[in-house]
């Protein structure tokens, strides 16, 4: 089975279509917010984008939605609960994992021919082992084909403690990520890059996450105006935001301190996403932590969405961006992030934010200057007198560093930087491409 004539020859590749793979393009987590953008940028230098995936919300006429490439499909569910909570790989359990795999390279090929794609792009999906049959499947399909592939890594399984003790080390060996020539490897971060060059030999790209900072910030307008109202929060009251996941390494413990120590009664804390994929423990406890200590902690994920929209009952849906704007503090106390979203977004809409000292901000964002406030890792006196300060109106100075950081963050974090690095990349592809015969396994 031949994927593309165009591949013959050894003649050069012109790259026109785009595939992007991933388990899902669907919400606000990063790797959907980031294809989003890279898709935007790609669209902007002239190439057409599709999109496979288990799950997706971009134009139907442009994606391949199959069940299984999902991380939430039960069978692959299923796989997780042997390989990364029982520990207990049986053979039944590998002839799923090929099972599915199969199914999963076939509907590639069909991906590849209906939208003639000429290059693929990995989002994540072979970087971190969600969805280990999807990650084989892909692997086994760009070595087949010698497809041109950007592997774009968020995050790997040696990152992330819920994957240190498994029972498939040789199947994350061979495609977590996977060693193949047609592969150009893009990290994040540059700690991610030391490490992956560390531990496979490889040698990556960094390119970090980015903003449209061209693009003027949204504001409050008629639409939502009412975000203080729906989250019960008062026009006087000094709201902090802190925009992600009820997980353990997003620290909002560190937050929950905070505001039992302002000087502000009227301080109240927002936290915008919910627990996902990684259970509720870590959300009772900042619950009961909050009780312990007074604090107004207020949790409504269910009025966020990535879209603007009402549901049965005339209730708003309101975009992430939409609260933005109304919020006095930005927290992001997190102990790790690959990058830190949340951070540029913040500098974007021109709010102060406290900053945990997290690896990857100490190394890709810290040193270029941003005025913010930093916390090394807990909550001191002099941190919170700095945030104390943020209630005595001081426009001026406000408005000064809000300038300046967002300046920096056009000048370092912008789709124009993302354009040059793309563009370097695909210009490289370009050139002449070795011509494999592709062989299906079935």
């Amino acid at each position: 089975m031949k994927v593309k004539g165009k591949h013959k020859n050894n003649s050069s590749l012109k790259i026109k279509n785009i595939g992007f793979v991933s388990t899902r393009f669907q919400g606000t987590d990063g790797v959907s917010l980031e294809t989003e953008k890279w898709a935007e940028v790609l669209k902007r230098m002239g190439y057409e984008c599709f999109y496979f995936a288990g799950l997706s919300d971009r134009d139907s006429g442009r994606s391949m939605c199959v069940p299984e490439a999902h991380f939430e499909d039960p069978v692959i569910q299923g796989i997780q609960q042997s390989c990364f909570k029982v520990y207990k790989r049986t053979s039944g359990v590998t002839g799923i994992i090929h099972s599915v795999r199969k199914h999963l390279k076939t509907t590639l090929y069909k991906f590849i021919k209906k939208f003639d794609i000429d290059l693929i792009i990995a989002e994540n999906c072979i970087s971190i082992p969600m969805n280990i049959p999807l990650g084989l499947a892909l692997t086994e399909f760009i070595a087949e084909t010698g497809m041109p592939t950007i592997a774009h890594h968020h995050d790997f399984y040696w990152e992330r403690p819920r994957f240190y003790v498994n029972s498939v080390p040789d199947l994350l060996q061979m495609a977590f990520p996977p060693s193949l020539h047609s592969i150009l490897h893009v990290v994040i971060n540059t700690e991610a890059d030391r490490e992956l060059s560390y531990r496979t030999g490889l040698s990556p790209v960094v390119i970090p996450n980015v903003l449209d900072f061209k693009k003027k910030p949204p504001s409050i307008n008629h639409y939502n105006s009412d975000v203080r109202k729906a989250f019960g929060l008062e026009e006087d009251d000094f709201f902090i935001m802190q925009p992600t996941r009820m997980v353990a390494r997003k620290g909002i413990e560190h937050t929950v301190e905070v505001v039992s120590r302002l000087k502000n009664p009227r301080a109240k804390l927002v936290i915008t996403h919910s627990t996902t994929d990684e259970g509720d423990a870590y959300e009772k406890r900042i619950r009961s932590y909050a009780e312990q200590l007074n604090v107004p902690l207020i949790i409504k994920p269910d009025i966020i969405g990535d879209k603007r929209g009402r549901i049965s009952n005339g209730r708003k849906i309101y975009k992430l961006w939409d609260v933005y704007p109304h919020a006095d503090l930005i927290a992001y106390p997190s102990t790790y992030e690959g990058f830190g979203n949340a951070f540029i977004e913040t500098i974007y809409f021109k709010k102060p934010i406290l900053v945990n000292q997290y690896s990857a901000y100490m190394r890709d964002i810290k040193p270029y200057g941003f005025d913010v406030i930093e916390m090394e890792g807990y909550v001191t006196d002099d941190l919170i007198e700095k945030i104390n300060r943020l209630l005595i109106p001081d426009r001026k100075t406000y408005q000064q560093k809000a300038e300046k950081n967002f300046a920096l963050a056009a000048r370092f974090f912008s789709y124009e930087v993302l354009k040059r690095k793309l563009r370097s990349i695909l210009v490289n592809f370009e050139g002449i491409v070795e011509s494999i015969e592709p062989h299906q396994d079935q």
